[in-house]
């Protein structure tokens, strides 16, 4: 199987506006009627291709690209290129009815053919999407015209009406192509609000408005995703005028509250921050007994306030910001002296430089984080010392590359705002697309299926419950935090619905962008 997990790169630059300016802000370029065009200039991390397919968190997918449903400002499942559905549950069968008239950004027809397409690709063992498990349930889908197509699934999937809002790909310019390189990817076609103009490698990605957007022509002509791939960088910029809107870490955002021409977004998320422990490596398959004293070594509250500025809350478990959290689960509250009882229980021996000791052996692993994310950073290095504390030699790395095969730990984010079933199945379930951490538990594969093939809420409650239990009791990560998501605007940009919970990486923010606006349009960028 081809396994691609795509790194974002840490690219730290002082890139000034006048790459934006020349291109998109000068009088005599980019007019429209005599008027002067309004640019949005986004701060983003990089990109090494867009394929919502494959890849889950980009920003950007959203601007480029619809699903047959979409998620309103609730988070609720809307109508997106279909218009309407229904469901026959004697077979387990979802039918689709398309928007008509509805084109790609190159003029050509979307259809149902498109549909089939991508979601046989996403299932597809050979592309490696991470995505895979969310229609793993689909046995058949038919073509019934070109504006209907069916799902048969195998059994009931009560989340399957959520992840119909992956974004649908053209069959016309992706068939026979290879869905990890395919140069479509560095020059993708969709049906969204957005077009892309070009690409700057390493740069930026310019995106230009949708004029025939069925849904609606956007009120910003274009949109610039610069990328500012450090997160100290981007709250330089964001301060020298360079940006419009960037997410920024809760420290770099406290400077901007009460700045005249920003406006800061305090946005709570389902976005949640551990230490994911790497079963495929030989300490953890010999030493999964030290998992609890890690959880119990963690003084999450400290953490949160130090690295977060109290922007979130302390984390024990993935649904905490979901109707089917169970908060009576173990929480693993801060608790040195059990920790070391239970290192001391497992024959472990703290030797005169503090660590404990097994047979000749030192007990510590490494915790990697990715490069260009202050916040896991800091959250990772706070871990590590309070880990020290209790006697586990625990150190922070930052790898060219993460290495998902053989490192020993990872500061890892996940969570989703929408169905409980996203963000666990794949994420837990024993060999699924997103199971970076190698972790496997029959009863959590076994709850996981109970609660997505039930629609009755106290079924699904009770499964989850177990879930969570089992989860708890073994443990595959060491929970930390939720975070925030700290999004600073100028204040010339209106429409952002700051009450809308944002999903992992802070992502979502733009669910709504054809109805933002920047004011003063006609000012020049210098």
């Amino acid at each position: 199987m081809k396994k691609f997990f795509v790194m974002i790169l840490a690219v730290g630059m002082a890139w000034s506006l006048g790459a934006c300016s020349g291109k998109y802000g000068e009088k005599g370029q980019g007019e429209e009627s005599g008027n002067q065009e309004n640019v949005l200039v986004y701060g983003s991390n990089d990109y090494t291709r867009i394929n919502p397919a494959l890849d889950e968190h980009g920003e950007i997918n959203i601007l480029i690209f619809d699903g047959l449903t979409a998620h309103d400002g609730n988070n609720r499942v809307v109508p997106g290129l279909a218009k309407e559905w229904r469901f026959d549950e004697t077979d387990n069968t979802y039918t689709f009815y398309l928007k008509e008239g509805v084109r790609w950004h190159d003029g050509k027809p979307f259809g149902a053919e498109d549909v089939k397409f991508t979601i046989e690709a996403i299932m597809d063992p050979e592309n490696g999407s991470e995505n895979a498990a969310n229609y793993e349930d689909v046995q058949e889908i038919t073509v019934v015209d070109e504006h209907t197509v069916s799902f048969k699934l195998s059994e009931p999937n009560v989340a399957f009406l959520d992840y119909m809002t992956i974004p649908v790909l053209p069959k016309h310019l992706l068939e026979g192509e290879d869905m990890q390189t395919a140069d479509f990817f560095r020059k993708p076609v969709g049906t969204g609000p957005y077009k892309l103009d070009s690409w700057d490698e390493g740069q930026a990605i310019y995106l230009v408005k949708n004029e025939d957007y069925f849904k609606g022509t956007a009120n910003i002509d274009r949109i610039v995703f610069k990328i500012v791939g450090d997160d100290n960088a981007r709250a330089i910029q964001m301060q020298s005028g360079e940006l419009d809107l960037a997410l920024l870490t809760p420290k770099d955002a406290k400077s901007f509250q009460g700045q005249d021409g920003y406006q800061v977004y305090r946005m709570e998320t389902s976005d949640y921050r551990g230490i994911l422990f790497n079963f495929r490596n030989e300490f953890w398959r010999e030493n999964r007994e030290v998992i609890p004293a890690v959880c119990y070594g963690l003084d999450r509250k400290a953490i949160l306030d130090s690295v977060l500025l109290g922007h979130g809350i302390t984390a024990y478990g993935p649904l905490q910001r979901n109707v089917y959290n169970n908060e009576h689960v173990e929480h693993y509250d801060y608790n040195p002296k059990k920790a070391e009882q239970i290192l001391s229980d497992a024959g472990w021996e703290k030797g005169e430089d503090g660590f404990y000791c097994q047979n000749g052996e030192k007990l510590g692993f490494v915790i990697s984080v990715g490069a260009g994310d202050q916040v896991r950073m800091d959250m990772a290095q706070a871990a590590a010392q309070q880990l020290r504390q209790i006697g586990i030699d625990c150190s922070v790395e930052v790898p060219a590359q993460v290495d998902w095969a053989n490192q020993q730990a990872y500061l890892i984010g996940w969570g989703s705002p929408f169905d409980a079933d996203d963000h666990t199945y794949k994420v837990f379930g024993t060999e699924k697309g997103a199971n970076y951490s190698g972790y496997s538990n029959e009863k959590v594969d076994e709850f996981l299926r109970e609660a997505r093939q039930s629609d009755d809420e106290q079924i699904r409650a009770r499964a989850y419950d177990k879930f969570q239990e089992e989860l708890a009791a073994d443990p595959p990560f060491a929970f930390i935090c939720y975070v925030d998501a700290d999004y600073v605007a100028v204040d010339r940009l209106k429409g952002i619905s700051e009450h809308t919970v944002m999903g992992h990486h802070g992502v979502g923010i733009f669910w709504n962008v054809t109805e933002w606006v920047m004011e003063n349009e006609t000012s020049v960028r210098n």
